[in-house]
């Protein structure tokens, strides 16, 4: 029987710092964890970094053989996230962020949900009952709330509580079939592909995580939070000719 082919893509903007400890946390976990059961591969998807993350990203992609390099010059985390999924040819197809604020136990039932559950889709979730988060702001955890409670409102037939946080896989079906749809290029990416997924019949799996908040975040919450509001909208009255299971 076959290793199940896991690809997990790292999307980075300036992070030549925090990028080689990544690399170094996650294969290390992999390679004792997960190794006699995947065919695991880390795509760095660096998208118009300005500093020097290519060439760490080079570095590091020549020091470890389960990592490689995807470079974009034009900005945009989803941008990133979409190229790097629809090159890649792996069953089960993650990503997570380079501060790694999830906690890197949750990444096995992550997987667990697509390859051997059948799951088309699988993210983490701060806002289940068994999840922990720590260090995170008061302004940020309402902003949060507030942004899952509209989408509630917009799209009541939803099945997820954390469309935000920054760790999710999707199967080979879903990355062929729903992500080319996918219009967002940046922070709505994740919300877009949780809608569209649900419209095209495949099921959602939420896995509780421990998260821990990281104070030197990249995400500029106020205009994220308009990016996201006019990407609910955009959805909810886009025409109904949306991907479909099969199609």
């Amino acid at each position: 029987m076959s290793k199940l082919s896991v690809d997990i893509v790292i999307p980075v903007l300036n992070e030549e710092h925090s990028l080689p400890h990544c690399i170094a946390t996650l294969t290390k976990h992999l390679s004792e964890g997960v190794d006699a059961d995947w065919d695991w591969n880390i795509t760095i998807a660096d998208n118009g970094s300005e500093d020097a993350t290519p060439e760490v990203g080079r570095q590091l992609s020549d020091e470890y053989p389960n990592v490689t390099l995807t470079r974009l010059e034009q900005r945009g985390r989803g941008r990133a996230l979409k190229k790097a999924w629809l090159e890649s040819d792996a069953d089960v197809r993650c990503f997570m962020d380079v501060d790694l604020s999830t906690q890197l136990d949750s990444l096995v039932p992550l997987v667990d949900a697509i390859g051997q559950e059948g799951y088309g889709v699988a993210i983490g979730s701060r806002l289940l009952p068994d999840s922990r988060v720590e260090r995170r702001t008061l302004k940020r955890e309402i902003v949060s709330r507030s942004y899952n409670a509209l989408i509630r409102l917009m799209f009541p037939r939803k099945t997820f509580r954390d469309a935000q946080c920054g760790f999710k896989a999707v199967s080979r079906e879903v990355a062929k079939g729903v992500v080319p749809h996918i219009q967002n290029i940046g922070w709505f990416f994740d919300t877009e592909l949780l809608l569209l997924s649900l419209r095209a019949g495949y099921k959602i799996k939420e896995i509780p995580v421990h998260w821990v908040d990281d104070p030197d975040t990249r995400v500029r919450v106020v205009s994220t939070a308009v990016e996201d509001i006019k990407g609910l909208l955009r959805v909810r009255f886009s025409p109904p000719d949306a991907p479909r299971r099969g199609r």
